[in-house]
């Protein structure tokens, strides 16, 4: 029986393939913004906090439908996020490629298109609405891809989150990829463990940039994260299922939440 997982991949790659049919394989770059490295944001910023856009998820189903953009972005840049994560899958998370770009048009924070990539298509989209990083899911690649990905990416001057769930997956890993993302949430079962980052930090890398995903309430585990090696922390339930998303951030940071 295939797993929550294996259907958005599934669902994904059709979408692409359709994409292709209608629009052709080739995405017009029209754009020649000098993208922001998200790797350097979080290593300056205090908090190290990606905060996510999303209106919801198949584990928690609806978490803000009714949630705009050019209101929740402009909020979180105001309230000290460090950088913004977009959720552009429209069947499982309710975004779109056009939450990207009016992201882009009312923040100068790093961006990226958390998305499930399975197409160079979809890394090119990134670039033209407005990323500065996509994100590369170890569980849904063959190390062949990530390899492709990862220089396609940084051929377009995007940088590239690798998001892993286990050690074993990092078998799966290039040092070319700019930062390593732990999700703490399991993708094939939507099962979350806020724990996890802290057991994993110590099969990774010593010297990468590490990002822990998923299922983070408080500064005092980030702050513990920290401690393990962590420098930087995406979050976006926590906040998105506040009335206003920017303002949970700032409270999060001060402790009030």
């Amino acid at each position: 029986m295939a797993n929550i997982l294996d259907k958005i991949i599934a669902n994904k790659r059709r979408e692409v393939e359709a994409a292709d049919k209608l629009l052709g394989p080739e995405v017009a770059i029209t754009t020649d913004r000098e993208t922001v490295s998200l790797r350097n944001a979080l290593l300056d910023s205090p908090t190290g906090i990606i905060a996510e856009f999303k209106r919801r998820s198949p584990s928690k189903g609806e978490i803000h439908p009714l949630a705009l953009v050019n209101e929740v972005v402009p909020a979180y840049e105001d309230a000290g996020a460090s950088a913004c994560s977009i959720l552009t899958d429209t069947v499982y998370f309710g975004g779109a490629l056009t939450d990207l770009a009016n992201a882009r048009a009312h923040s100068s924070l790093p961006l990226l298109r958390k998305d499930f990539i399975v197409s160079r298509r979809q890394i090119a989209e990134a670039r033209a609405f407005g990323a500065d990083a996509v994100l590369l899911i170890a569980a849904a690649l063959t190390l062949r891809e990530v390899k492709d990905f990862t220089t396609y990416a940084h051929s377009l001057g995007l940088e590239v989150l690798f998001e892993i769930h286990n050690a074993t997956e990092l078998d799966k890993y290039v040092p070319e990829v700019d930062l390593v993302g732990v999700n703490n949430r399991d993708l094939t079962t939507f099962h979350t463990d806020p724990l996890l980052s802290e057991k994993v930090a110590k099969e990774l890398p010593s010297d990468v940039v590490k990002v822990a995903e998923s299922g983070l309430t408080s500064m005092a585990e980030v702050e513990q994260l920290r401690a393990s090696g962590f420098s930087g922390f995406l979050i976006g339930e926590t906040f998105m299922r506040h009335d206003h998303p920017g303002e949970a951030l700032r409270r999060f940071i001060d402790g009030t939440l």
